[in-house]
């Protein structure tokens, strides 16, 4: 090779050279693509939490309280999905504590203030009446709760099964539709 005469080389060839490389080393490199998601959720929550107490009041007095371990909430649908566990203390219109509720999963119309209660669903007074189903919908603005799956409805006085039943939310007044069986004591 020839140089400059000062024993160095011509920028032209080091520029050349240089520049060859930069392209030899350009076409070695592997270009990777990001993975893409299989799927894409349809809607994202607008908010979420975890392990979460909700109150749910009117007029300044507690109605509900909601103890759940995973709540979306959907703006747009006007919903709020619970699941991971859902506990939700009644209170009647004098403040006292009523019943309690527990369930897997359940749903609330942010609109109306109505809970849909999912999977294993348990109702309980505080006077001893135990509601078990798979689906309960209590109805904020009358405090009723009604059902339309089998249900078992025992109280101290009796133990009640059938699909469907309505109650209050204190479970004081019940009604179980169609067919209907089970066990009664009544006063002799």
């Amino acid at each position: 090779m020839r140089t400059d005469g000062g024993g160095r080389f011509p920028v032209a060839a080091i520029l050349l050279a240089l520049l060859l490389l930069t392209g030899a080393l350009s076409a070695c490199e592997e270009k990777v693509k990001p993975p893409v998601a299989e799927s894409v959720p349809e809607e994202l929550p607008d908010q979420e939490s975890w392990n979460s107490t909700v109150t749910f009041s009117d007029s300044g007095q507690v109605r509900a309280i909601l103890v759940a371990g995973h709540i979306r909430m959907y703006k747009s649908r006007n919903e709020t999905l619970i699941d991971s566990g859902l506990v939700v203390d009644f209170y009647g219109r004098d403040g006292e504590h009523t019943s309690t509720l527990t369930a897997r999963r359940g749903r609330v119309d942010d609109v109306h203030k109505d809970l849909e209660a999912f999977d294993d669903v348990v109702f309980r007074s505080d006077s001893g009446t135990v509601v078990e189903t798979e689906y309960i919908f209590w109805e904020n603005l009358n405090r009723k709760v009604r059902g339309d799956r089998f249900v078992t409805i025992t109280s101290p006085a009796e133990k009640l099964q059938g699909y469907g039943f309505e109650a209050d939310q204190d479970l004081k007044n019940y009604t179980v539709f169609g067919t209907v069986t089970g066990e009664a004591e009544f006063d002799k």
